[in-house]
């Protein structure tokens, strides 16, 4: 006998677990962004004017944290309305952390530009 609701499959685990630690690890790389982001912003006191551009350097930043916290929260929502639904939730959870990864690093990458 079976305690599952009529047409419901089964969780499937491995997917909750792969999907619970991906999920948290990118929160932990999304906490670690926002530290290392506002830290390397305080000190572009001794940035010179020739060769820095502070302000392109606080765009920088918080555009890449902004839209990878915007990725995130979509991500986030998608890869739980999926284990909610019991379907394969994995995917979104691997797509919100890659996405999120990549908008962090071009993020860097235009921080680098801006600084020189």
């Amino acid at each position: 006998m079976s305690y599952l609701p009529a047409g419901r499959p089964p969780r499937n685990t491995a997917d909750l677990v792969i999907s619970i630690v991906v999920v948290v690890v990118t929160v932990l790389m999304g906490a670690m962004a926002v530290v290392l982001g506002v830290f390397s912003l305080a000190f572009l006191d001794h940035c010179p004017p020739e060769s820095c551009s502070a302000e392109g350097a606080v765009t920088a930043v918080f555009t890449a944290l902004a839209i990878a916290a915007g990725i995130g929260v979509i991500g986030l929502v998608l890869t739980v309305v999926a284990l909610i639904r019991r379907a394969t939730a994995w995917p979104y959870a691997v797509g919100m952390f890659a996405l999120c990864a990549l908008a962090l690093f071009v993020g860097m990458l235009r921080y680098g530009a801006a600084v020189g």
